[in-house]
C-alpha cells in the first residue's frame, strides 16, 4: 500500500482538472455544488463534487485528499484534492499511508522545526479509510486548521458520515462492473452454445457466425480457416451460399491473412494508442464495400494460428475496447471448439494423411528433436530386421526317458518277506531287490527229498529181488521226485529278485508291503538303465511340419538350468495327443552326451534347429500364421 508522492498530483491533474476547475470557478455556491454533486455522470466528478461539499461543510480545512485503487493491493491514486488539481498535497501522503496500514481512523501532528530548534505545530491531518465489505478501497486526508483542535472530534463524525456517500459510489461501481462481467459473460456462452447446437462443422460454423452477427448488430461476420495452400472463408453470416461472390470473399480472405501474417489482432480505424500494425487490406475492404470498422482475431495460440474471425460493423458505429474485448473472448472459446468440430468433419483418409505429414514435419523439420531421435531408431531397427538372419529354432516341452525300461515281476505266488530298494534308488546289476517268502517251497522241497530217498530205497529192494516190473515202476516215481525237487529248486532261486542290469528303480515301493501276497506275473519293480537315455520332445502342431530325422538340437533340463545336452532326432510318432487344449506329436530324440546327473523322469525344454531366416520372421510368423488362418475362415 505504498503511495508516490510525486504521482499524486500529476494524476490528478491530467485525469480531472477541468472538473475541478469548474466547481471551485468564482461565484459557485453550495446549491450549485449539490446540483452537479447530484448530476455527476462519471465517479471523477462524483469523487470531486463530493470533496468540494466536505471542505465547505467543514471549517478550518487547508486542504484535502482522495486516495482509491485496487481492495487492500493498490496502488492507491489521487482521484481528487482540494482546493485545486495544482495545490501541493505530498505533506498528506504519510497520513494517508499510515491509515491504509493500520486500516483505522488517524489524527496526526503535523509539526515543523521552529527558532532555536524548536518544534512548531503546524497543523491536524485527519486521514480516514473507506471501507466497503471489511475490504480498504482508499483514504480520505484532511489538513485541519490548529484552530479548530476543538472540533476534531466533530470532524471525524462528518467525515464518517461523508465517506458514506463515496461507498455507496463503490458499490454501485462494482454492481455496474459485475453487471457488465454478466451480460459479457452471457453473451460469450450465447456465442458457443450456437457452436454446439449443432453435430458437423458446417451447420455450427453457420449458426456461430449468425448468432453473432445478430449480437453485436454487424454487417457481416466471416470465419475462416487454413486449408492446404491457404486460408478459406468456411462460413460467412446470414449466408449458406457465398460461392457467387467470389470477389467479396478474396477480399475477406486477404483481410484474415494480414492478422494471420503479423499474429495481432488488428482495429480499421485503428485507435490512438494502438501499436501499428500494417492495415491496406482493411482499409480496401471497408472502402470496397462500405464498411464501418472492421476487427480481425486470429484464431489460434503463439505460432499455431489456424484461422481468424472478421467482424464488419456499419458505418455509423466504431468497435470500442468493450466490443473488441467481448470479440477476443468469443473467438478465444468458440474457436478451438469449432477447429475441433472441423478436423473430426473431414474424411478418415484426409485424416491419415494429414497425421502422416505432420509427422514427416516432425522428423524432417528443425524442431522435435525427441521424435527425430525415435524416427532414427525405428528406422535403424527396420533396416536391421529386413537384413538380419538368424537360427529358427522350434522349442517344445520335453521329458527324459530311459532307453530300456524293465519291468520285474513276481515269479510265483507268495508273501514278500523281505524289501531291499525304493523307487528311485541306483542299483549294481545282481543287487537283491527285494526276497519273497519261500518257507512253504522248502517245506515242499523237504518233502520231495525225504520221497525220493524211500522211492530210492524201495528201488533197490525191487532189484535184489529181480522185480523187474516193480523196478520199472520205483524207476519213473524217482524221477517224477526228481523233477519235483529241481522245481522246487529254480523256485526258491527266484524268490531272491535281483537288478538285471545297472539302473535306477523307476517304481515299486514295496516297504510299507512287507508280508503282503503278491500273484504270479505282478509287476514288482521298473528299472531303467542309468547310461542309455531317450528325450520325448512334445512338438506343437504348427510346427510338426519343420521338424524331420536327423535334425539337431538342444536340452535344457528344469533342474539342470545351467547345462545344454545336445540331442538328435530319430523318431517322429504320427499320432498326435490331446494336452491343455492343444495339440501335440510325440517326437523321440537321441541325447548325444550323458551325465551322471541325468535321471528318468526330469522335464525341461528343448529346442530343434531348422535352419536360418530372418530374424522379424522369427519373432512374427506365429502371429502371421494365426491371422492368415482366422482371414481364410471368415472369408466366404
Amino acid at each position: 500500500m505504498v503511495i508516490d508522492p510525486s504521482d499524486v498530483n500529476d494524476r490528478l491533474a491530467s485525469a480531472g482538472a477541468g472538473v475541478v476547475q469548474q466547481i471551485e470557478s468564482a461565484g459557485a455556491s453550495e446549491q450549485e455544488l449539490w446540483r452537479r454533486f447530484a448530476e455527476a455522470t462519471t465517479s471523477m466528478a462524483f469523487y470531486e463534487s463530493w470533496l468540494s461539499l466536505q471542505c465547505r461543510m467543514i471549517e478550518g480545512i487547508r486542504s484535502a485528499l482522495v486516495l482509491l485503487g485496487m481492495p487492500d493491493r493498490g496502488p492507491f491514486t489521487p482521484v481528487a484534492v482540494w482546493p485545486s488539481p495544482e495545490f501541493n498535497v505530498k505533506h498528506l501522503v504519510a497520513a494517508a499511508e499510515r491509515a491504509l496500514k493500520e486500516r483505522r481512523g488517524l489524527l496526526v501532528e503535523d509539526e515543523a522545526a521552529g527558532e532555536a530548534g524548536l518544534s512548531v505545530l503546524k497543523g491536524y491531518h485527519v486521514a480516514y479509510p473507506i471501507s466497503v465489505s471489511e475490504k480498504v478501497y482508499g483514504v480520505v486526508v484532511l489538513e485541519v486548521d490548529p484552530k479548530s483542535v476543538s472540533r476534531i472530534q466533530s470532524i471525524m463524525q462528518q467525515l464518517h458520515w461523508g465517506t458514506a456517500w463515496l461507498e455507496v459510489m463503490l458499490l454501485r461501481t462494482d454492481v455496474l462492473a459485475s453487471a457488465e462481467t454478466n451480460e459479457r459473460l452471457k453473451k460469450v456462452l450465447d456465442s458457443v452454445a450456437s457452436s454446439l447446437e449443432h453435430d458437423r462443422f458446417q451447420p455450427a460454423a453457420m449458426a456461430f457466425v449468425t448468432r453473432l452477427a445478430t449480437m453485436l448488430e454487424c454487417d457481416r461476420v466471416s470465419l475462416g480457416f487454413m486449408g492446404r495452400k491457404r486460408l478459406r472463408i468456411q462460413a460467412l453470416s446470414h449466408s449458406a451460399e457465398f460461392g457467387e461472390r467470389a470477389n467479396l470473399m478474396r477480399a475477406v480472405e486477404a483481410v484474415m491473412e494480414e492478422a494471420l501474417d503479423q499474429q495481432a489482432v488488428i482495429v480499421y480505424p485503428p485507435p490512438p494508442e494502438a501499436p501499428p500494425l500494417v492495415t491496406m487490406e482493411h482499409e480496401a475492404l471497408a472502402r470496397q464495400y462500405g464498411a464501418g470498422a472492421i476487427c480481425t482475431v486470429p484464431l489460434g495460440s503463439e505460432n499455431t494460428f489456424y484461422g481468424a474471425l472478421t467482424i464488419e460493423v456499419p458505418v455509423n458505429r466504431t468497435i470500442d475496447d468493450h466490443t473488441l474485448e467481448l470479440i477476443r473472448a468469443i473467438a478465444s472459446l468458440a474457436g478451438p471448439i469449432l477447429n475441433i468440430k472441423r478436423q473430426e468433419d473431414r474424411w478418415l483418409v484426409t485424416k491419415a494423411a494429414e497425421k502422416g505429414v505432420e509427422t514427416l514435419r516432425g522428423i524432417f523439420g528443425p524442431r522435435h528433436l525427441a521424435l527425430k531421435a525415435c524416427g532414427v531408431v525405428f528406422l535403424m531397427v527396420m533396416v536391421f530386421f529386413a537384413f538380419a538372419e538368424g537360427t529358427y529354432r522350434v522349442k517344445a516341452p520335453t521329458v527324459l526317458e530311459g532307453m530300456v525300461q524293465r519291468m520285474i515281476s513276481a515269479p510265483f505266488n507268495g508273501y514278500i518277506a523281505e524289501v531291499k530298494v525304493r523307487p528311485g534308488d541306483v542299483v549294481q546289476e545282481g543287487a537283491l531287490l527285494c526276497r519273497l517268502n519261500d518257507k512253504d517251497l522248502r517245506l515242499e522241497h523237504g518233502k520231495w527229498t525225504a520221497q525220493r530217498e524211500q522211492l530210492v530205497k524201495e528201488h533197490r529192494g525191487a532189484m535184489a529181488k529181480r522185480d523187474f516190473a516193480q523196478l520199472r515202476i520205483m524207476g519213473a516215481r524217482i524221477s517224477q521226485a526228481q523233477a519235483e525237487i529241481a522245481l522246487l529248486d529254480e523256485q526258491l532261486s527266484r524268490s531272491r529278485i535281483q537288478a538285471p542290469f545297472d539302473g535306477i528303480i523307476m517304481s515299486g515301493d514295496l516297504s510299507q508291503s512287507l508280508g503282503a501276497p503278491v500273484e504270479r506275473g505282478q509287476v514288482l519293480f521298473e528299472v531303467a538303465p542309468l547310461d542309455a537315455y531317450r528325450v520325448i520332445v512334445q512338438v506343437d502342431e504348427r510346427d510338426i511340419g519343420e521338424i524331420e530325422i536327423g535334425q539337431r538340437g538342444e536340452l535344457a533340463l528344469s533342474s539342470l538350468p545351467g547345462e545344454v545336452f545336445p540331442l538328435t532326432i530319430n523318431t517322429i510318432t504320427p499320432v498326435s495327443t490331446a494336452k491343455e487344449g492343444r495339440n501335440y506329436f510325440r517326437v523321440e530324440a537321441q541325447v548325444e552326451k550323458v551325465s551322471k546327473r541325468l535321471r528318468p523322469g526330469m522335464e525341461g525344454v528343448g529346442k530343434v534347429e531348422i535352419g536360418k531366416r530372418k530374424l522379424i520372421w522369427i519373432w512374427t510368423h506365429e502371429m502371421i500364421d494365426w491371422m492368415r488362418l482366422k482371414l481364410w475362415s471368415w472369408l466366404p
